[in-house]
Parts: structure tokens; C-alpha cells; sequence
């Protein structure tokens, strides 16, 4: 149950998430083929404008940090939430596309600084025996905000393209005041960490940072970073131009992402208690990997949700699982450092990702490739995984 006073925490960090990700990054996967159904921009534009959000996320993840020590954490949060708002506003009609490019560049900055900033704030105000509570629901907004993305694009679709924009815009305004007054309520001296871990972990020893075991987890998370691309910025474009299934049914499919993005975060304690956290991190990659490859065999309106759910439970799901394990691995003592390296590796390997999968589209015009080479980034996480218990000294 969450208590009274722990609601200004989990909505500061749930407005959060669901600016930073559900709504800055998310809502824009919806929108691709519609973009290139009203004329905007050619299906290759929309896919290099897919990238420009994935390279402003990792700029925002290497400055989150700096900025909150400069400015208050507090204050970067409503800056970062007024400029998606804004971003989203100056969408909203036809322009060059070297300025739109600026603006959703500026919405993958702001939204990687929530991601980071938000949480952080909420979980170092929080009991440290209550986190594991809060944690996986701060990042359902996550989730939400795909959801909402669902539902908010074909609907405001029929009406214009600049109606789904404004829509974007009154619903990150609303994200932005309920956000802003949570905050507000936060002790204004709690300590900012750089990146929340969300489930709990036994304290251990410190251990060596850059062990054989931490590499292979560490290079495992990059190839995550990598391997979700394709869902994550061309699935709901692949469905509706290149399957020619329509805007109707890419919407649906793009609800079951954020179904199973709403659920990858509470199924994450569970599962590493369960099964301990090599054998779920392991079990996670190697799922995942299947999941980014099924649309590439099986091509029916069950398969496409499963792969989508799948893959949407394991996108915030799998920060946390690998959080998990690398603490496990290292210690609390030198877990921060660590998450802090892996957070910027995997913003750099998610944005090399976004424009080497942009070019290669529209070089061959087709999306498939991509699902190959994201599975195969999976499917080689798992292995570095599974190699990782090797690697240890002691068992996991």
C-alpha cells in the first residue's frame, strides 16, 4: 500500500517518467506514419527525426547530473517539463525539416533529464525500506504514456495532425503542474543520486569495478541499448506503411507496448526474487531477443501483440533487472559509478542505433534488416550474460 505521504514521491517521479519517455519519445513512434500520411515529411525524414530524440537523450543523460548540482534538481525538472510542452507546440505545424529536427532533438534533452532527474529526486526522499515499492511504479509512467500516445493519435488523427500535437502539449501542461506541486513537496535537501536503482538489493562488500563478470554485464546492456531500437522508434511505421495493416491496427499494436511497459517495472522484483538475478537478467535478454524477432517469422495480429508486449515490458523492466545485477556484482559502494558509466554507454549505443537504422532504411526502404540486427544485439546480451556467472568468483 502506498501511504499518504509517499504520493508527492511517486508522483514526482511518475510525471516523470511519463514526460521524459512515455510522452517525449513514445508519442512520436505513434505519430511517424501519420506524419508521412499528411505530407509532412517522406518515410526517411520521419525515421532521421526518430534519431534526432534518441541523440538528445543522450545529451540530456550526460547533463542531467551537472545541471541539477548548478541549478537545484527542482528547478531543472520544470525547465526540462516546459520544454517538451513546448516542443510538442511547435510541432504542431508543417516546417523545414532541419527546425523540427531541432525541437524533437530538444525533446529527447529534456526528456533524458526527467528520466534521470525525476526518479532520483523521489528515491532519495523515500525510506530506503520503501524503494523497492516506489520504484517500479515511478517508471509505469513509462507505460502510460505510450498508452495515452495509443490512444490520443488516432483519435485527434481524424480531426488534423496539429490536433494530436496540441493534445501532446495539454496533456505534458497537466504532466508539468501535477509534476511541479509533488515536487514541491519533497524535502528540498534530500541528495540527488545520478540514477535510481528500483528494486532492492543486499548490501555486499565493494568489490572490484571493472571485473570479467561487470564487462560482460556492461557490454550486455549496450546491446540492449542497440536491439530495442526498432520497436521503440519504427514499429508502429513498419505496421502501417510497410505490412500496409493501417493506422488503426499500428495504434492497437502500439497499446500492447505500452501495456507491457506499464507492467516490465513491477514484474522486475519479482522476477529476481524468484529467480535470482543471473537467471532472470540471462532469461530477459534472451527473451527480449526473441520478442524483437518474432514479427520477422510470424506476421499475425496475436503474434504482433506479443512481441510488442514483450518488448515494452522489457524496456524499463530491463534497467532495472540489469541495475539489479550489477549491484549484486560490485556492491552499493560503487553502484552509482557504475550505472552512471552504464547509463551513458547505453544513451551513446541507443543513438548510434537510431541513425545507422535511419540510413539503412533509407537505403533499402525497408524496416525488416533492422528487426535482424536487433535481434541478433539481444540474443549476443544474453550470451554475455549467461558468460558473466563464468566470470565470477563465487556463485550468483
Amino acid at each position: 500500500m502506498i501511504q499518504r505521504e509517499e504520493i508527492p514521491l511517486l508522483l514526482t517521479g511518475f510525471m516523470a517518467t511519463l514526460s521524459g519517455v512515455g510522452l517525449a519519445r513514445f508519442a512520436y513512434t505513434a505519430l511517424m506514419p501519420q506524419m508521412v500520411h499528411a505530407g509532412w515529411f517522406s518515410g526517411e525524414q520521419v525515421a532521421y527525426l526518430g534519431a534526432a530524440n534518441l541523440l538528445g537523450y543522450l545529451i540530456g543523460a550526460l547533463a542531467a547530473a551537472p545541471l541539477a548540482e548548478r541549478m537545484g534538481a527542482l528547478r531543472v525538472l520544470v525547465v526540462c517539463w516546459v520544454a517538451v510542452m513546448l516542443s510538442f507546440a511547435a510541432c504542431s505545424f508543417p516546417q523545414p525539416m532541419a527546425l523540427f529536427f531541432v525541437w524533437r532533438l530538444i525533446s529527447g534533452i529534456a526528456g533524458a533529464a526527467l528520466m534521470v532527474l525525476g526518479p532520483s529526486v523521489a528515491m532519495s526522499a523515500a525510506a530506503p525500506q520503501r524503494r523497492a515499492t516506489l520504484g517500479p511504479l515511478m517508471f509505469c509512467g513509462i507505460g502510460v504514456g505510450a498508452l495515452l500516445a495509443a490512444t490520443l493519435v488516432p483519435m485527434f488523427a481524424r480531426s488534423s495532425l496539429s490536433a494530436v500535437w496540441w493534445a501532446l502539449t495539454a496533456l505534458c501542461a497537466v504532466a508539468l503542474w501535477s509534476g511541479w506541486r509533488a515536487a514541491r513537496q519533497i524535502h528540498p535537501h534530500a541528495p540527488v543520486a545520478i540514477t535510481p536503482t528500483a528494486t532492492a538489493t543486499a548490501a555486499v562488500p565493494a568489490r572490484s569495478l571493472w571485473s570479467a563478470a561487470v564487462i560482460l554485464v556492461f557490454l550486455a546492456y549496450t546491446c540492449d541499448a542497440f536491439g530495442f531500437v526498432p520497436h521503440t522508434v519504427f514499429w508502429v511505421d513498419y505496421l502501417d506503411r510497410e505490412l500496409h495493416l493501417g493506422a488503426g491496427y499500428a495504434s492497437t499494436q502500439w497499446a500492447f507496448f505500452g501495456l507491457g511497459a506499464t507492467a516490465g517495472p513491477l514484474c522486475a522484483a519479482y522476477c529476481a526474487t524468484r529467480w535470482g538475478w543471473w537467471g532472470t537478467t540471462t532469461g530477459a535478454y534472451a527473451i527480449k531477443a526473441v520478442a524483437i524477432g518474432m514479427p520477422l517469422v510470424w506476421v499475425g495480429f496475436a503474434e504482433h501483440a506479443v512481441s510488442g508486449f514483450l518488448v515494452g515490458a522489457l524496456s524499463p523492466g530491463m534497467a532495472a533487472i540489469t541495475s539489479g545485477y550489477l549491484m549484486q556484482l560490485i556492491g552499493p559502494a560503487q553502484h552509482k559509478k557504475m550505472w552512471g558509466y552504464a547509463t551513458a554507454a547505453f544513451a551513446l549505443l541507443q543513438a548510434t542505433a537510431g541513425y545507422l537504422m535511419a540510413f539503412i532504411y533509407a537505403q533499402t526502404g525497408s524496416y525488416r534488416s533492422l528487426f535482424v540486427l536487433g535481434c541478433t544485439a539481444l540474443a549476443l546480451g544474453a550470451l554475455l550474460v549467461a558468460c558473466s556467472r563464468l566470470a565470477r568468483s563465487e556463485t550468483v
